[in-house]
């Protein structure tokens, strides 16, 4: 058979995690001598010492459990075997005392879409925002005509999209907590990828009125069907006298859409500096090598932007609140350490009504890849957001708007997680993946980062970037930090589409709502 191949994170760690397509049989000799007690799948862990019930299991120099049964040296070590530590408390954490100092990065550009508030698209995208499930629909055979007899009078304008979602009725829209699904529609309107305008199709009579949509900005003024505040808001109410059936309400909406779509033919690309770039990172579906190959390139890819003066945004709360030492410990002072700590603790609690905890975080997928737990899988989640000090905190549904990396509060899910992301003003996502998952986003470019080989095989015309060349010693962390920084520029620019992209594969807005439903 081939060469037995582990990796140990760090010299204090007793276990080591196998590295082999297929894992490793029973019998196996490994070349520190321990011989394998029984199968191990790859990914999975291999004790390097005797562990007997209660005695900590290291790995990132970390205890990630506590031996919950006997573990003999060589043998497989799994969820089953391990009890989870408590959380870590969110008091007497260290603030401001991990900052690393990072070079400027100079020289770098982009061809973006300047928009008339200064921010830059990496797309030119008409996007119809929607105010309640009840119109999707209505509004997806307005695409649908909107794509085949406007779409190719504009060649400058990439597609047509339409932000659906089910919220904005049987909602109880003055519940505190509303304020996080209402902003996100909001903000998500305003992202630089739709050029500053505005297509809202409202049913009429949802609680989501188009003045909550667009407090103190929408004033409505009738035109043709539909009601604008200005030359970039324009609002169609499919309840609205002048709509005479379907083919009235399809009408509207393209009539609507064709003035959007007259300004954003007119948009070019120009050459802007990296700052002006807003990139989300996110893994999903992830395995044991999510933290030491495809995360720590996307970490390293990351510090490269920052250095160039982007905004980088990492996120998913209960995937990184076992690390809340390290992440006040980057802090780039003492009120980006409390913004932080103020978060974990809302989630904290918001968990706490639903009678669950972070231990739900970890899917059936992540065990089977080899995370025993959260806080495993915590340790390598952090690692994509590099090196650098955290300067900003963007609670759910706001925007993100300080240079350099950010911590975009979300739920952990894919798609909940990559919508707020939206909202908060992301126009490139990096979405590294172990397990393999057909994630993509039509408002923005996602480029799908593979954690190992045989998946970037299995799904060669799926993912962009094959991490897993770092197991194989086909190339370093920083080479594939240095490909991915280039890449995305290329992504950025539309020199280059991802495979999502190629395939049109996308997945609905997802919208999170700690509200109650009535």
């Amino acid at each position: 058979m081939s060469t037995a191949r582990y990796i140990r994170i760090h010299e204090n760690d007793n276990v080591v995690t196998v590295a082999n397509d297929g894992g490793l049989p029973a019998g196996t000799l490994l070349d520190n001598g321990i011989t394998l007690k029984e199968a191990v799948p790859q990914g999975h862990k291999i004790a390097l010492v005797d562990l007997s019930p209660g005695e900590e299991v290291r790995r990132y120099n970390v205890v990630i459990g506590h031996a919950n049964t006997f573990i003999a040296q060589g043998a497989w070590v799994n969820e089953h075997r391990l009890d989870m530590p408590a959380a870590p408390e969110l008091h007497a954490l260290p603030v401001a005392t991990n900052l690393t100092h990072l070079e400027p990065l100079q020289g770098y550009t982009f061809e973006g879409f300047r928009n008339p508030d200064g921010s830059v698209g990496t797309r030119n995208l008409l996007a119809i925002s929607t105010s309640v499930q009840c119109v999707s629909g209505v509004v997806a055979h307005a695409v649908k005509r909107i794509r085949e007899e406007l779409l190719p009078k504009y060649p400058n304008v990439d597609d047509v999209i339409s932000l659906e979602h089910v919220y904005g009725c049987g909602v109880a829209i003055q519940a505190p907590d509303a304020v996080i699904p209402i902003r996100t529609l909001r903000n998500i309107a305003r992202n630089p990828n739709f050029g500053g305008r505005t297509l809202l199709v409202s049913l009429g009579c949802e609680k989501l009125q188009a003045d909550v949509f667009f407090p103190d900005r929408f004033i409505p003024i009738k035109n043709g069907g539909f009601q604008r505040q200005d030359d970039h808001i324009a609002l169609v109410t499919l309840q609205d006298d002048t709509n005479i059936g379907f083919d009235g309400m399809i009408r509207a909406i393209m009539e609507a859409a064709e003035e959007q779509l007259l300004v954003l033919n007119r948009r070019v690309r120009t050459t802007c500096p990296l700052s002006d770039l807003i990139v989300g990172v996110q893994c999903g579906g992830s395995d044991a090598f999510s933290g030491v190959t495809a995360n720590p390139v996307v970490g390293f890819a990351s510090d490269l932007l920052v250095r160039a003066g982007a905004r980088v945004m990492f996120s998913e709360v209960t995937e990184v609140r076992d690390g809340i030492a390290q992440l006040t410990a980057r802090a780039a002072d003492a009120e980006v350490a409390r913004q932080l700590i103020e978060q974990m603790d809302w989630y904290d609690r918001y968990l706490g009504r639903g009678s669950a905890d972070r231990s739900a975080n970890t899917s059936p997928g992540n065990k089977r890849g080899g995370l025993s737990n959260i806080v495993e899988k915590a340790m390598g989640s952090i690692v994509k957001s590099g090196s650098s000090p955290i300067r900003g905190v963007v609670p759910p549904g706001e925007r993100c708007t300080t240079t350099g990396l950010n911590f975009a509060a979300t739920p952990a899910s894919d798609f909940v997680c990559g919508t707020l992301q939206l909202a908060a003003g992301m126009t490139l996502h990096v979405f590294t993946t172990g397990r393999g998952t057909p994630y993509g986003l039509k408002e923005v470019p996602v480029v799908k980062v593979a954690t190992r080989s045989d998946l970037a095989r299995r799904w060669h015309d799926l993912m962009d970037l094959n991490a897993g060349r770092v197991v194989d010693g086909e190339a370093s962390i920083e080479e594939l930090g240095w490909e991915l920084f280039h890449y995305m520029i290329d992504v950025a620019s539309g020199r280059k589409q991802t495979c999502a992209e190629k395939l049109k594969l996308h997945n609905s807005l997802a919208l999170f709502n700690p509200a109650p439903i009535t």
